[in-house]
């Protein structure tokens, strides 16, 4: 089947979702980088995700899922088959006893926009991720953390999809949780929505933590240019963005892509980057840490699309 023809069947039974063809990605990331996904689809309801991964089963349709396109680089082009972008927007919030809160929250939902209403229920324990660009099913996808703390700590359970449009539940301990990783990112599974733990705050002391982390990031990271975010992971036994910085490499361009000069764990786009630009620039830093200090270092942000 041609992309036209998936997007006419598909639209005749998509009536909630947004769906749209030859969308620029480069539009729909914040590194601002990327070609044309064939079909972006914005999902918005349970049933219509699993009509769409069944009939991409049945048509061996590739399916793509992304967040908020934070933590990624779409290739020059673009991604071929059907991007599931989840928009599920659920939130919903569970008094407990002991001034614990359980907070059911959709996979869609921005983390700055839940730390926000977290705020103003007085629920404190997600001002670690109140700055962080993503959602709550990228962030829990990559167990994403800042300022010592990771969502494996928070998260209870996840609701997601399997690959055959079955609806199931894992707990905290069958999530595969470590660092910048989770058993999502190894299977075909989509995260429906996340069971969150939290507690009764005091409203002052969770709002000064939030600023002090906003200028933190503010002052440390490279914010007001487009990226996805720290590029590369931390090591094992050594910060990554030292090295980088001891390696002289802050500020080292290749076409549009440059090395922050203000943090050296992120790789920025100056205006016009391709991801052959951030590729080659990526594959020039390891090669030149390897070669320094003998040290391996991996990515954190997820490459896709062709």
């Amino acid at each position: 089947m041609n992309m036209q023809e998936v997007y006419e069947e598909l639209q005749k039974n998509i009536k909630i979702s947004e769906i749209k063809k030859d969308v620029d990605m480069s539009k729909s990331t914040s590194f601002r980088i990327g070609g044309k996904a064939d079909l972006l689809i914005k999902v918005k309801d349970t049933q219509e995700l699993k009509y769409i991964v069944k009939y991409s089963n049945h048509n061996k349709i590739p399916i793509t899922v992304i967040g908020n396109g934070s933590n990624l680089l779409v290739r020059d082009k673009g991604i071929r088959g059907i991007t599931i972008q989840m928009d599920f927007q659920k939130i919903e919030i569970t008094k407990q006893e002991d001034e614990k809160v359980i907070i059911e929250v959709g996979s869609g939902v921005k983390l700055g926009m839940l730390a926000g209403i977290l705020l103003k229920n007085s629920i404190k324990g997600f001002e670690f991720a109140s700055g962080i660009p993503g959602t709550i099913g990228g962030a829990t996808r990559m167990n994403a953390g800042a300022h010592g703390k990771e969502m494996k700590e928070i998260v209870q359970s996840t609701t997601y999809m399997d690959k055959d449009g079955n609806i199931k539940l894992l707990e905290n301990e069958e999530i595969n949780f470590n660092y910048r990783n989770s058993r999502f990112k190894n299977t075909d599974e989509i995260i429906i929505e996340a069971t969150i733990e939290l507690e009764k705050g005091n409203p002052e002391e969770i709002k000064g933590l939030m600023e002090e982390y906003r200028n933190f990031r503010k002052e440390k990271q490279p914010i007001d240019m487009p990226s996805a975010g720290s590029t590369f992971k931390r090591g094992s036994d050594f910060m990554t963005a030292k090295l980088i910085d001891e390696a002289g490499l802050k500020g080292y361009k290749i076409g549009g892509a440059k090395v922050s000069e203000k943090h050296a764990g992120f790789i920025v786009n100056t205006g016009n980057a391709t991801a052959e630009d951030v590729l080659n620039l990526i594959d020039y830093v390891i090669k030149v840490i390897y070669e320094k200090f003998n040290k391996v270092i991996e990515l954190e942000v997820e490459v896709i699309g062709e």
